[in-house]
């Protein structure tokens, strides 16, 4: 069995230590380590973390490899020191049966770059009218545990409700893409000051608020678990607070993009910059930085939508909605939250890797950098800056919103139970 050494590291941005990987496990941590026969990483300066969890990941396969793969899409992850992700369900088929989660799980585990946990559909197609088969898929070899229509709004009040109290019976979640679709019909933008100069079609933000505050109800009604993907709106915030106050479960997440860009940036008519739920102003920024960092929204999850160039590279209005993020999510946290003072390291490691793994229940990860643990493991250069180049994304996409801009830090090196994905920044 392998021995790795990595001597110097910051463990949660703490003092340096010593951390020594051995096999699949972390055998010690302390200063002035040494072991024989073991591969030393100097990690002088850097933050070591617990592996990446991301809970809302689009691997596009079966059906649009041309976007993305369960290979190409886990070397993404593991490039951006991510050891788990959670592979959303609009696949084409639809990952609705034991079958097709069970494909995306063995892939996950053929490929080897991080582990992955196939997310199943809430709904027959995604179509919203009939139950998928929650038990089946969760007493699959996958162990599906969080169910999701993401691509589309769970809006019918008496399917939702249903999907809750099935799920409850096994301790799973219903994660919910929060949009009433008939309040966004035509909908291009936030809607707002900018969609209204540009003659865009406005997308408002009580078309998300509206479900969100619903379904914790019926969270709260049937007794069980509800998380609310990407949410994007002050408003929102607001609501999941007061739904945490009455002690409904309920859990949020943030991507990375909300955390940083703003619907100033449509005036570009860039249609990289389009994604759903759109950008929304600076004050929901700031208001969504400020609940990630006291707690409301739980955890940062980057909705990695890839698409193919002719899928974005045309005019506003046909382009496709998304934007990939595995690559660049740490950086984008790090200048959004750890350099404005909002959250230290152990921080963002609670939300983008304890709470996240609590959430979707993934095993082995999310882990304290301690005796015994699974040797799931990401090392930072936090004081690298540098420009996005997506010509090196290890993604099949490119639709970053990132391209040319600085940002901070590089993920060095990623190991996944003691074996390690990425080195010096290259894949393994």
């Amino acid at each position: 069995m392998s021995k790795t050494l990595i001597r110097g590291a910051k463990v949660l941005g703490g003092e340096p230590q010593d951390v020594l990987i051995d096999g699949e496990t972390i055998a010690e941590v302390g200063v002035g380590l040494s072991a024989e026969g073991a591969e030393a990483v100097e990690a002088g300066g850097k933050v070591l973390l617990p592996g990446l969890v991301d809970l809302h990941t689009h691997l596009r396969e079966p059906g649009r490899e041309d976007s993305e793969t369960v290979l190409t899409g886990t070397r993404a992850a593991a490039s951006g020191g991510y050891t788990a992700v959670f592979a959303m369900a609009n696949t084409f088929p639809v990952a609705d049966t034991a079958g097709v989660v069970e494909q995306v799980y063995r892939l996950g585990q053929e490929h080897g770059y991080c582990d992955v946990q196939p997310i199943g559909a809430v709904t027959v197609g995604l179509e919203g009218r009939k139950l998928a088969e929650l038990g089946a898929m969760h007493e699959s070899a996958a162990g599906v545990t969080v169910f999701s229509d993401d691509g589309k709004c769970v809006d019918d009040a008496v399917i939702m409700r249903r999907a809750l109290e099935y799920v409850k019976a096994f301790g799973g979640v219903v994660a919910q893409h929060a949009q009433e679709p008939r309040l966004t019909e035509g909908a291009q933008m936030n809607e707002g000051v900018v969609s209204a100069e540009l003659g865009l079609g406005g997308w408002p933000a009580v078309a998300e608020e509206s479900i969100i505050a619903r379904d914790v109800l019926l969270a709260e009604h049937v007794g069980s678990r509800v998380h609310i993907c990407h949410l994007s709106t002050a408003g929102s915030v607001e609501i999941v607070r007061w739904a945490k106050s009455r002690g409904i479960d309920v859990t949020a997440e943030v991507t990375p993009h909300h955390l940083l860009l703003t619907d100033e940036l449509v005036r570009t008519y860039n249609p990289v910059y389009k994604v759903n739920p759109p950008l929304r102003t600076e004050r929901d920024v700031m208001a969504l930085r400020e609940a990630l960092a006291d707690g409301t929204i739980d955890i940062v999850a980057t909705d990695h939508a890839p698409h193919p160039h002719e899928d974005k590279d045309c005019e506003w209005a046909a382009a496709a909605m998304g934007m990939v993020g595995l690559e660049t999510a740490l950086s984008v946290v790090q200048q959004t939250m750890v350099e404005t003072g909002l959250l230290d390291w152990a921080g963002v490691a609670d939300r983008m890797s304890v709470k996240p793994a609590r959430i979707g229940r993934a095993h082995g990860h999310g882990r304290p950098v301690s005796v015994g643990e699974p040797a799931n493991l990401t090392l930072v250069d936090t004081a690298y800056r540098g420009e996005v180049d997506p010509a090196g994304f290890a993604s099949r996409s490119r639709n970053t919103p990132y391209e040319g801009r600085e940002l901070p830090g590089r993920v060095t090196h990623t190991w996944l139970r003691g074996k390690a994905t990425l080195v010096d920044g290259k894949l393994t």
